[in-house]
C-alpha cells in the first residue's frame, strides 16, 4: 500500500489499497505524468514474491486523481480536504453495480461459494431439526447384540455404538445411544435389526398440522471493494436475487501465428492473474469465458507471448467533464 500527499491550498491524499488491487493496469496507462508502474503481477499471483502490484514515483505524481477516477476496482482513492473525490460532483464516477436483493434470496449459498474474491458476505440462520420432527425410539440393550447395522444403516448419523470389549467375551462394556437431536424417527433401525431391539414410533406424521413450517433467515451481501463485477454470483442464483452491471463491454481475442502459439498448460499465466475465474485452460489452449470476463485486461499483462488483445466497446464511466481528462480515459477503449 502506497500512500503520497501534498499540503497546499487543499489538502490532497492519493492512496493505493494492494489488497484490492488486480493488476489491470488501468491506472498506469491513464496516468498522465507516467508516475504509476505495474508490477510482474504472474509472480505476485503465483505467490513466488511479495510486493506490490502497482508502484509510484512520488516525484512525479501530481495527484491529480485520473487514476483513482479510472480504477473500477477501488483500489486507488483520491482524498481531498477529508472527502473523497467519489463523492465530488466534478469527477467522473463509474456506474456499476454488484447488489443481492434480499427480498428474493433464499440463501442458499450458491453465491458464497462460487465468488472468486470472498466478495459476499454470507449467513444463514435454520430452524431446529428437532422442533420440525416428533416421535420416540427405544433400543433393549439386553437384546441388542451390537452388530453395528443400525449404526450403519441410520440416514441421519444418530446411532452410535462403542466397543470396550473387542471380542465380545462381555456385554457389559459396550454401548449403544441415540442423539435425539438427530434422529428423524424414520424406522430404518428397527426394520435392519436382526434382534428385534428397536422400537420406533413416529408422529411426524400424524401430528404435521401441529409442526411449524420451517423459516430460513439469513443476510447475504456483496462487499463492494472485493467485488471485480465478474457475474459469477448473478449466474448461479436460481431465484434472480443478484444484479450486476459489469465497468466494460467487449471481448478479449486471442490471435495465434504460426510462429507464436498459447503454450496452455506449460503457462497458464492469464489462468493464474484472472480475478474473475474467467479462463480455462481446455485441450492445451487457454480460453476466456465473456459471461465471467469484466474486461480488466491482467491477462493481456500477464500472457508472455502478447497472443491476448482487449478490445473494450464501451464503459461505464460517466460525468467525464474535462476535455483531457476524456482524451486520457479514452485510451481504455483502444485496441490493446
Amino acid at each position: 500500500m502506497f500512500k503520497v500527499e501534498r499540503k497546499g491550498e487543499e489538502f490532497r491524499i492519493l492512496t493505493h489499497n494492494n489488497e484490492y488491487c488486480i493488476g489491470c493496469g488501468i491506472c498506469v496507462k491513464v496516468c498522465p505524468s507516467k508516475s504509476l508502474r505495474l508490477g510482474p503481477i504472474v509472480p505476485i499471483a503465483r505467490g513466488l514474491i511479495d510486493m506490490e502490484l502497482v508502484s509510484i514515483n512520488e516525484a512525479t505524481c501530481v495527484l491529480c486523481g485520473l487514476c483513482a477516477a479510472a480504477c473500477p476496482f477501488n483500489s486507488l482513492s483520491l482524498i481531498i480536504n477529508g472527502e473523497s473525490i467519489t463523492k465530488l460532483s466534478n469527477y467522473p464516477k463509474w456506474d456499476i453495480l454488484s447488489i443481492i436483493n434480499e427480498e428474493k434470496c433464499i440463501y442458499c449459498k450458491r453465491c458464497y461459494i462460487a465468488c472468486p474474491r470472498e466478495a459476499i458476505i454470507f449467513e444463514r440462520y435454520l430452524p431446529n431439526s428437532k422442533d420440525l420432527v416428533r416421535g420416540q425410539i427405544f433400543i433393549d440393550e439386553d437384546n441388542c447384540i451390537y452388530c453395528r447395522m443400525c449404526e450403519e444403516m441410520c440416514p441421519s448419523q444418530a446411532i452410535f455404538l462403542k466397543y470396550d470389549n473387542e471380542y465380545f467375551q462381555s456385554k457389559l462394556d459396550n454401548t449403544i445411544s441415540v442423539n435425539r437431536d438427530k434422529c428423524i424417527y424414520c424406522g430404518v433401525c428397527k426394520r435392519i435389526c436382526p434382534e428385534g431391539a428397536i422400537k420406533v414410533i413416529c408422529s411426524t406424521c400424524t401430528e404435521s398440522d401441529e409442526i411449524k413450517d420451517p423459516i430460513i433467515e439469513g443476510k447475504a451481501y456483496i462487499i463492494d471493494n472485493n467485488c471485480v463485477n465478474c457475474t459469477w454470483c448473478m449466474n448461479v442464483c436460481p431465484v434472480d436475487a443478484i444484479d450486476i452491471v459489469k465497468p466494460f463491454k467487449g471481448i478479449i481475442e486471442m490471435i495465434e501465428t504460426e510462429e507464436v502459439k498459447c503454450k496452455g498448460d506449460a503457462c497458464h499465466a492469464c489462468k493464474d492473474v484472472c480475478p474473475c475465474n474467467a479462463v480455462e485452460i481446455i485441450d492445451n489452449k487457454a480460453f476466456t469465458d465473456p459471461e465471467f470476463c469484466n474486461l480488466c485486461g491482467a491477462c493481456i499483462n500477464a500472457c508472455p507471448q502478447h497472443i491476448r488483445y482487449l478490445n473494450r466497446k464501451s464503459m461505464q464511466l460517466k460525468n467525464i467533464e474535462s476535455l483531457s481528462w476524456k482524451e486520457y480515459l479514452n485510451k481504455l477503449l483502444e485496441k490493446n
